[in-house]
């Protein structure tokens, strides 16, 4: 019998093996999200400083709108071939065009064919982000021991979040060391060819994984399903779980995480004309801070439930936003700008994305059956993310720019955080049953149920 100790470090090398091939994947796909504001120079037709910024921010939203297609694909390949493999194969795309990005002539070179060939990119990365998050949330989850999956399972989200911080340190600390016109003539290009680099590393380590036990049970007794993607919307009551998923936990999920990462940053330099270098660095420091929380959020649902943490953040999105970025607003001035402030109010919003993401991963996981469990989690996951979540930073500052409101971009976010708020409230149920002091797991949850599907 495997002892505490020695389950609780095999757990943490699993952890550390999926977990850094996640913050590569979301490093390749942050950067050019974290650098969306500077490509609008670079990569489309000069003149109209807002309107490039717009169609800057539509490129990147791009990325997104295909993770829903990518999570059909790679969710069918990681229920009929494997966990282990999807992931590996996904990690590969991302990184080969990622680094091709750092590869493409710019606007003034390529005239019109450098942002088409920007976009296609962009389409890849999406395809590939598609079937990331849904392999490493079900590899992890399906190797937790009971009574832990909200703990271990919060660390892939967490790394979400380590994308994006390092992908904002690594622009920072280029930019700081080339100077802003190296930077801008030929430096933009290092952090995504060091994409390589990072992709090798963590190829090698994921390697090393063996499958998902779950899945070689599964294999073993021939309960594999054929057709996944179809068996995910036969197998009965399953499509309502997905679709209830979607507009309940999966769509406030999207928008609190891109609100903090990404609406906070667009709205500082674009609204509040912050310079790059400060306005970057303020997002940065309050993202990095607020990173522990989502494991935090992940192992206090193991004691109290999903359910209960996901809605205390969709709440506090509702009831908080538009107080925290009336004190962005006011810490910007002229005359002396509180950058203390500035990352104060990002650790706020990641603190309240943390509530509802970091029990995420095990409360997805926990809602479907095994055999199509990939296809089932990757389909709420990518259309919250990829439709609500990214197109979110480009609806907020239409709106903005729309209606001169400085706060109406809030309104998305907040109208969504609602929505989601009353269905998870109702139609979402609890995974996790906590009794008289003891963490119960429901069926969905239970080893024979993970091992049947």
């Amino acid at each position: 019998m495997t002892s505490p100790a020695k389950e609780e470090r095999s757990m943490r090398s699993l952890v550390l093996a999926s977990s850094v091939g996640t913050v590569i994947e979301w490093y390749d796909f942050f950067l050019y999200g974290s650098l969306a504001i500077f490509f609008a120079r670079l990569f489309y037709p000069p003149g109209d400083d807002v309107a490039a910024t717009l169609i800057s921010v539509a490129t990147f939203a791009t990325g997104f709108a295909v993770r829903p297609l990518g999570s059909l694909i790679f969710g069918y390949m990681g229920d009929s071939v494997g966990r282990k493999t999807t992931f590996l194969i996904t990690l590969l795309i991302m990184g080969c065009s990622t680094a091709a990005i750092g590869l493409l002539p710019t606007f003034a070179t390529a005239g019109y064919a450098a942002p088409v060939l920007l976009i296609l990119l962009r389409i890849v990365q999406g395809l590939a982000l598609g079937g990331e998050y849904g392999g490493a949330a079900t590899y992890v989850a399906e190797h937790s021991p009971p009574g832990e999956r909200g703990k271990w399972a919060s660390y892939i989200q967490a790394m979400a979040s380590g994308g994006f911080v390092l992908s904002l340190g690594m622009v920072l600390i280029l930019r700081l060391w080339l100077g802003e016109e190296a930077f801008g003539t030929w430096g933009w290009r290092a952090p995504f060819l060091v994409s390589f680099v990072l992709v090798a590393v963590s190829l090698r380590i994921r390697l090393r994984l063996s499958e998902s036990p779950v899945f070689v049970e599964m294999h073993k007794q021939g309960k594999l399903s054929k057709s996944p993607v179809r068996d995910a919307f036969r197998i009965p009551g399953n499509a309502r779980r997905i679709i209830l998923f979607l507009f309940g936990v999966a769509c406030a999920q999207a928008v609190t995480f891109y609100t903090a990462q990404f609406y906070a940053l667009y709205y500082i330099q674009t609204f509040m004309k912050m310079p790059f270098l400060p306005a970057t660095l303020s997002v940065a420091v309050g993202a990095f801070l607020g990173v522990p929380f989502f494991v935090l959020f992940g192992a206090l649902s193991d004691r109290i439930g999903r359910k209960r943490l996901s809605l205390a953040g969709m709440a506090a999105a509702v009831l908080f936003y538009i107080p925290i970025f009336s004190i962005i607003r006011h810490a910007i001035t002229p005359e002396n700008t509180s950058y203390a402030a500035i990352s104060a109010c990002v650790f706020a919003l990641v603190v309240i994305a943390a509530a509802v993401y970091g029990p995420y991963g095990a409360f997805i996981v926990e809602s479907f059956p095994a055999n199509v469990r990939y296809t089932s989690i990757s389909v709420p996951y990518h259309i919250g993310n990829g439709i609500f979540g990214g197109f979110l930073p480009l609806v907020s500052l239409w709106l903005v720019t729309e209606t001169g409101n400085p706060y109406a971009g809030l309104l998305y976010p907040m109208g969504l955080c609602l929505i989601g708020f009353f269905v998870t409230l109702f139609w979402v149920p609890e995974t996790l049953s906590v009794r008289k002091g003891e963490r119960t797991q429901i069926v969905s949850l239970s080893h024979d149920v993970m091992s049947e599907g």
